[in-house]
């Protein structure tokens, strides 16, 4: 299965003026569709797009892009159906061959996307931009242990699936395989786990972490890699494990970091505050009642900190807000259930059914029970000031 994700122009048909118009448009860019140049309704070349040059990325130049395939004046592409998508998300490794080769790939569970992780991660970044193809992380999903041992698994997780492929994406990433793990392929023994791999096509690289397992009783392992991936002419990346505090860097580490409100640790570990990732839904609407309007998130199963108010910076698909965030059951006004809520300062815009991601900064209090609304207001106000007198005190150590 792949899921596309978006396009960069207009659905169908977009109108250039001239080829320079088009090449600023893409530049950059990593594209996913074809498309056809159209010429006084005449169809003048047929192209396949899959990725543009990015001195971010490092992503192949693709040869086809010669100024005598379109016309002098203007003209219109008509989209074509394709696959290919800035976020490529397959959950079978036979859906990446449209992708353009070879792959790098990046091989582990990820929960986080630690900077152990992103070392991992990096390594199959910097072969992509060497050798040109696609970089793609190989994860699973649910997490293994949830599976082989769920008794022993945690019951919250730093980031759920989605979140993990957009904190991805930031990196550069535009490949996501999300092998569904099961009994089936826990039994998979590791001769055929790296042959479903080579599925995907032609393979240039595969990263892990250096005491990284798979296969059937966990028989395959770096050594294992490097015998059958010479076979294959795949180099073999083996990172070693990155160092906080005289201790490995681990997901086991940063929940316990979070859940004992230990954020600046975790953060230090994550390499990025610590956030989770909820659509805003409808809440009670007595945030509003009381001066205080409150984008209510629905939460999953990622891992939260200590309830209470936070200070929190909040990013929606293009935008980002400071406010103050309310973690816990509400004593005053709640029905009991543990709930987030986000008051964003000087922002007045219609959130409903949008994915946001909270950034959890400074934890402000403890909750509270009041004895009226009036009192709660007044904590509310005294918080949105002391909110912004943080935030100010930490612009200015940057400056």
């Amino acid at each position: 299965m792949v899921t596309n994700s978006h396009s960069l122009f207009q659905p169908n048909r977009t109108e250039f003026q001239n080829f320079s118009e088009f090449t600023e448009a893409i530049h950059g860019k990593i594209l996913g569709f074809q498309f056809s140049v159209i010429k006084n309704s005449v169809i003048s070349v047929d192209l396949s797009i899959s990725v543009v040059n990015s001195e971010n990325y490092g992503c192949q130049t693709i040869p086809w892009l010669d100024r005598r395939a379109f016309p002098h004046s203007a003209f219109t592409l008509q989209q074509k159906p394709c696959m290919i998508s800035p976020m490529f998300r397959a959950t079978a490794a036979a859906d990446l061959v449209p992708l353009p080769m070879p792959l790098h790939l990046a091989l582990g569970v990820f929960d986080g996307v630690h900077r152990g992780h992103q070392s991992v991660i990096a390594s199959s970044l910097a072969s992509t931009a060497r050798c040109g193809g696609t970089c793609v992380v190989v994860t699973f999903e649910p997490h293994p242990i949830r599976v082989l041992s769920p008794e022993r698994a945690p019951r919250q997780l730093l980031a759920s699936l989605d979140h993990k492929c957009r904190l991805l994406e930031r990196m550069g990433v535009r490949g996501v395989l999300a092998l569904p793990f099961d009994a089936a392929l826990a039994s998979m023994s590791a001769e055929a786990f790296f042959a479903m791999l080579r599925e995907a096509g032609t393979i240039a690289s595969i990263a892990v972490g250096e005491d990284w397992r798979f296969g059937r009783e966990r028989q395959g392992d770096v050594s294992f890699l490097r015998r059958h991936g010479e076979s294959y002419g795949i180099q073999i990346h083996a990172l070693p494990p990155l160092m906080h505090e005289g201790e490995r860097i681990s997901s086991t580490r940063i929940r316990q970091s979070i859940r004992d409100g230990a954020l600046a640790n975790a953060a230090a570990m994550l390499g990025r505050a610590y956030s989770i990732e909820g659509e805003v839904i409808h809440g009670q609407q007595r945030g509003r009642t009381l001066g205080f309007p409150t984008a209510n998130l629905a939460l999953h199963d990622e891992q939260l900190p200590p309830d209470g108010v936070w200070v929190v910076d909040v990013h929606g698909e293009s935008q980002r807000w400071h406010g103050i965030a309310n973690l816990g059951v509400r004593p005053t006004i709640g029905d009991g259930k543990r709930s987030l809520e986000v008051h964003l300062f000087d922002m007045d815009e219609d959130l409903y059914g949008k994915i946001v991601e909270v950034e959890f900064l400074h934890h402000l209090r403890p909750e509270k029970k009041f004895i009226d609304l009036d009192a709660l207001r007044a904590q509310i106000t005294e918080d949105a000031e002391k909110a912004r007198m943080w935030l100010n005190e930490k612009a200015n150590k940057l400056i």
